[in-house]
Parts: structure tokens; C-alpha cells; sequence
């Protein structure tokens, strides 16, 4: 379509008419001012009602002929929307938004999984009350375990002849006068019946039907009385005021009082553990200091009544020649000797031989 070339009224010259698309639609001046009576909207609201109806009757039937309508415009290019390319855009952007919103949606499927909770059922327990079986099940006596006796004693006075057989003395946890079969005192000032040291009711080998009192375990029947070859007082061939053959106030082969054999134990009828006086260090065997090898050789051993131990034997080894060296050293330690109401005698405890490089 062409531009149209409108004249104006007034002067009848041409005038050069721009495309719609930068026009500004401007009524003419002229119709303005024939209409300004018109544009009075105050007295037009005012009128009767009647000449209101009477003026759309008359511009329904008879409208106003107005001037033919004058085209101006022209086409203008724009771009295609509905191209090709465009197609493809919206496409991919399309694809892209959903498949954003479809990888949001698996995640929050997948944490919801992760945290969703089991809520299990409680189960329902009922409580069940046992009966008393006290009335059905047998009475367990507790077995009483009762510890071997240890220890014992002897003594004498030198003689000649063996000690008389005969009844034992009464015990006593401390003795002040030793047992003797030929009494020479017949009036003493302070009368001290003698006694021998053993534990409370415990039944010794004794015959309380012989005579005299003596060692019950001697053949010395018919021979003349005798507290024995032994030293020390008491009866027997031992010493330290007991009865029999062993060392110390109790009775029979044993040590330190008491009736069984053996020795004390620590903690044993009040008997204290021997304490240590001179303990030097042992020396590092040739190998193990080569090998810089340490440790702790344990070894069981009993102190007698002079302190010194005896009777040495390895409970735990180290080898590497340690241990020999561990039991030449402790031949030469002394120990205050563990006692039992005050005398000496012998206990059986462990020692503890330490191997140290640093």
C-alpha cells in the first residue's frame, strides 16, 4: 500500500502524512470550537430527561454523515514469532525447566526415604511372677573350705635317751612356759601351766589316756622319763619349746608352731610377712643384655627363722640365663624374719626379681 497524500483545506497545498505507527491522532481545531458548547458536562446532566430521549431517537434515525474515513497507514515489518528458531529455543528452554523440576522432585522422593522413620509396634510383654521354689528345691549347704594345716615344733634338752612317750599339753594361741615331762620344781612361786602353739579347735594326734605328758608319737614306752635329744626346751628331738621333731612351739616336723608340716603362710594365724634388709640388684646375663632383653623372674621361696631364704625355685621365667642369675642373687638377701606372737619363723612367700636395662 502506498502513502496517501491528503491536502489541507485552507491553503489547498499537499501535505506529507508519516506512517500510523508514529502518528498522534489530533482533532482539528476548527471542530473543537464548534463543539465547546457542547463539552459543558454539567449543564448537559441538568437537561429533562425528555430531550436526552429525544436526541438518541434523532441519531438513531437520523445519524450524522461524517467525511469518508481517509487511510494513512502503511505495514510495517516485524519480526516472525512462530519462526524456526524461535521453536527450537522455547524447545530446549521448555526440556530444560522440566527436567530441572522432575530432578527436584527425585531428590525430595529420595531424602524423604533417608528420613523417614519406622515406627514399630510395642510389643505387649506380660509380666510373669515366678513362684517361690523354695519350698520344692533342696537345701545347699555351703562347703566350708578349710585350709591345711602348716607348721611345727620340737625341742629337748640334750639327752641321752629319746623322749618319753605321752599325752600332749594344752594349746594356747601364745605360749609362756614350754612342755617338759621331768618337772624339778615341785613348789614354784608363780605356777604357769605349760602349753604349745597351735590353732583353736583342732584335733592334734594325741592319746589323753597316757599318764604323763610327752611327745605321743615317740617309742619311748618303758624307759626312764626324758624331754629328748633336742635343745631349747620342750620334748622331742627339735627345739624352741614344742613337742616333736620340727623347730619352734607347735607340735610335730615343721616350722614356726602349729601342727601339719611345712611352713606359714603370710596372713596365717597371725603370722607377718617377712620385711626385706638387704636385697642387691642381680646382674644382666651376657645374652639378654646383648639382646636387650628385660623383665621379671618370680620366684617362691620360704624365709626361715634366721632370715634367710631357702628352698628357691622359679615360678616365672625369662630365660635368656636370667633366671639363674635372678636365683644366684637372692641366695645372698636377708630378711627380717616374719614372726608369729612374737617369735621367728619360717614363711613361705614369693619374690619378685627385676631385670631393668634403663
Amino acid at each position: 500500500m502506498s502513502e496517501s497524500e491528503p491536502r489541507d483545506k485552507s491553503s489547498g497545498q499537499a501535505v506529507r502524512v508519516e506512517p500510523m505507527a508514529n502518528q498522534i491522532i489530533v482533532p482539528s481545531p476548527h471542530r473543537l470550537n464548534n463543539r465547546a458548547g457542547n463539552l459543558n458536562l454539567l449543564r448537559e446532566m441538568q437537561q429533562p430527561m425528555w430531550k436526552s430521549l429525544f436526541a438518541n431517537l434523532k441519531d438513531a434515525l437520523f445519524p450524522e454523515k461524517l467525511p469518508p474515513l481517509r487511510l494513512t497507514s502503511r505495514p510495517v515489518p516485524v519480526r516472525d514469532i512462530w519462526g524456526r528458531t524461535n521453536s527450537k529455543r522455547a524447545a530446549t528452554g521448555s526440556l530444560m525447566v522440566h527436567g530441572v523440576m522432575v530432578g527436584v522432585l527425585v531428590a525430595l522422593s529420595i531424602l524423604g526415604a533417608h528420613t523417614a522413620t519406622v515406627v514399630h509396634e510395642k510389643a505387649q510383654i506380660t509380666p510373669l511372677i515366678a513362684p517361690v521354689l523354695s519350698d520344692y528345691k533342696p537345701v545347699m549347704v555351703p562347703q566350708v573350705q578349710h585350709k591345711a594345716l602348716a607348721g611345727g615344733g620340737g625341742g629337748g634338752e640334750n639327752a641321752k635317751i629319746f623322749e618319753s612317750k605321752g599325752h600332749l599339753p594344752k594349746t594356747a594361741p601364745v605360749q609362756f612356759t614350754p612342755p617338759t615331762v621331768e618337772i624339778r620344781n615341785m613348789q614354784p612361786k608363780l605356777a604357769v601351766e605349760a602349753t604349745i602353739v597351735a590353732p583353736p579347735n583342732v584335733k592334734l594326734p594325741d592319746n589323753p589316756n597316757l599318764p604323763n605328758v610327752g611327745n605321743p608319737m615317740s617309742a619311748n614306752v618303758t624307759g626312764p622319763l626324758s624331754n629328748g635329744t633336742g635343745s631349747g626346751g620342750g620334748i622331742g628331738s627339735g627345739d624352741h619349746g614344742g613337742v616333736g621333731s620340727g623347730s619352734g612351739p607347735g607340735h610335730g616336723p615343721g616350722q614356726g608352731g602349729g601342727f601339719g608340716g611345712g611352713v606359714y603362710k603370710i596372713g596365717e594365724l597371725g603370722v607377718t610377712a617377712p620385711v626385706p634388709k638387704f636385697t642387691p640388684e642381680p646382674e644382666f646375663s651376657e645374652e639378654a643384655r646383648k639382646a636387650k632383653y628385660q623383665g621379671v623372674v618370680t620366684l617362691a621361696a620360704v624365709i626361715g627363722p634366721d632370715g634367710k631364704p631357702r628352698g628357691l625355685r622359679v615360678v616365672h621365667s625369662l630365660g635368656m640365663g636370667l633366671d639363674e642369675k635372678a636365683l644366684e642373687k637372692v641366695k645372698t638377701w636377708l630378711f627380717e624374719p616374719g614372726k608369729r606372737n612374737g617369735s621367728p619363723v619360717a614363711v613361705a612367700m614369693t619374690l619378685e626379681v627385676d631385670f631393668r636395662l634403663f
